[in-house]
């Protein structure tokens, strides 16, 4: 799976851009940002010249990013002509977003988080299991958290339990006998 959202949490975004950071907070007295990745790839903000923000429910605008490094996971930038630290700090919670144009490419079997959002979970007989509320990823695997009828279902994502992933379809299938297995209900 890319985790590239290009990898959003809780909800799918409009179908040209998605989600790749979020500003934590003012980085310094000059208007740097230390923004949290959603990507895979922190360093491929090094090569970004702009992201985009959110400007009403379908508009984004394009915002320039400059003097940009990584460093232990985060991305430290400085967005638009930001020169001080009250500028940075109205920034504070601003998540950013990539065109699809410029997001990561997705290799084979890969998709984005956020066109997974909402997807429909069955298991090989064609029963409903409940759709994909949002993806976890504590390390080792990703886990799947599920809206179903008895509660949130959290699904780790082996491949021995998610058979297939359809974004088109927005269809997941799981081995139901592996899936009770594994899978416990969220308290």
């Amino acid at each position: 799976m890319k985790e590239d959202h290009e990898k959003k949490r809780g909800q799918p975004e409009e179908a040209g851009y998605l989600a790749i950071g979020q500003v934590l907070r003012p980085q310094g007295l000059k208007g740097e940002v230390k923004l949290r990745p959603d990507t895979d790839d922190p360093a491929r903000f090094l090569d970004l010249e702009s992201l985009y923000q959110k400007t009403g429910e379908n508009n984004y605008a394009p915002i320039a990013i400059r003097d940009v490094s990584v460093r232990k996971g985060f991305v430290y930038l400085t967005l638009a002509d930001d020169a001080s630290v009250e500028e940075a700090e109205a920034r504070r919670d601003l998540l950013l977003y990539i065109d699809r144009a410029h997001a990561a490419p997705l290799g084979e079997g890969e998709n984005y988080i956020a066109d997974m959002i909402g997807c429909l979970l069955t298991d090989t007989q064609g029963h409903e299991i409940g759709h994909l509320k949002d993806i976890l990823q504590p390390g080792a695997n990703d886990v799947y958290v599920v809206d179903t009828p008895e509660g949130e279902l959290l699904i780790p994502a082996l491949k021995h339990v998610i058979l297939s992933v359809d974004t088109r379809k927005k269809l997941i299938m799981v081995d139901e006998t592996r899936l009770s297995e594994v899978a416990v209900l969220a308290d």
